[in-house]
């Protein structure tokens, strides 16, 4: 089981367990991932890459956490997760910036993927937020398979690791990626103080999702536990400092043209939350992750490497 990847454990359940990913297909994901065995300090290592534009500062954070190819091997169905939610332009921070996402696509086809597939499960109307966040043209120009979300292909996840909650629908195409690579937008969000990789994964979630705002800090945990990226790429390239997740006010966004890299999502989050002069502890999701064993909370054990190019 510890060497299936998702596809390959989603065709081998077969349709009898269909709805059985939860118990079952979490097992892999986990053990594939780390989480729950105490490897947290031993993979808590990011790159923070600042000052250039966004290809160059993509490409130096695959450099240098082992160049593209540790993560996406040839013939693999790669899923690029930005967000996609607001029907916002580029510059008002609410979406992740577009040539980031474009970059990432055209890396992963530089290294054989089959398939590079972009979605998000939008807030405001799909249409809208595809075209004006910029990310659906830069993206299918990289060469990327951009679609909308359809509400059939949810399927329904148990989740055996959750506190609260014991299953929720899951985009199906997200489940059996063989990739999975996280790319969120750094920003303040008015229920979350801030809305980070953690949070971005509640974009592939079909269902009531205002339900998960109530105890969120336990419920995203528990979502957090389904899919664990390989990669994270946190988009600081320009941030919402206020007024979010939507914002709108150009004078809310602050310029830091920075890229923050790693395999450990709670440590990118840790450090995400300092750029809003935040302190992780505070933050009570984060501590739930933590908790949870989703990885690293303290930046004192967290291996951390600057470039300013």
């Amino acid at each position: 089981m510890k060497n299936l990847d998702r596809r390959e454990f989603l065709k081998s359940t077969g349709k009898a367990a269909a709805y059985a990913v939860g118990a079952a297909a979490v097992a892999p994901i986990l053990a594939k991932s780390g989480i729950g065995s105490g490897s947290a300090a031993s993979r808590s290592e990011i790159v923070v890459i600042r000052n250039g534009d966004p290809a160059q500062m993509v490409q130096k954070a695959f450099e240098l956490l082992g160049g593209i190819e540790r993560y996406v091997k040839k013939g693999q169905t790669v899923v690029v997760k930005p967000n996609i939610g607001w029907d916002r332009r580029p510059e008002q921070a609410a979406n992740t910036e577009p040539e980031l996402v474009a970059e990432v696509v055209r890396l992963c086809m530089k290294a054989g993927a089959a398939k590079v597939k972009v979605f998000d499960r939008t807030c405001n109307n799909a249409k809208r937020c595809y075209r004006n966040s910029g990310i659906e043209q830069a993206a299918e120009a990289a060469g990327a398979d951009v679609k909308h979300i359809f509400m059939k292909r949810f399927e329904k996840v148990s989740i055996p690791a959750g506190k609260l909650l014991r299953s929720w629908e899951f985009y199906k195409d997200a489940l059996s990626a063989d990739v999975f690579i996280n790319l969120p937008a750094a920003k303040h969000h008015s229920m979350s103080q801030v809305s980070l990789g953690l949070k971005n994964m509640m974009g592939i979630l079909g269902g009531e999702r205002g339900e998960l705002h109530q105890q969120f800090a336990d419920k995203i945990a528990d979502i957090n536990t389904v899919i664990k990226p390989q990669i994270t790429i946190l988009d600081a390239i320009r941030i919402l400092m206020k007024n979010g997740p939507q914002g709108g006010n150009l004078a809310d966004v602050k310029q830091l043209n920075t890229v923050v890299a790693g395999v450990d999502p709670v440590a990118i989050d840790a450090y995400g939350v300092t750029l809003f002069d935040q302190k992780p502890d505070q933050m009570a999701f984060l501590q739930a992750a933590y908790e949870r064993g989703l990885g690293e909370l303290d930046l004192k054990k967290i291996g951390i490497k600057e470039i300013n190019l």
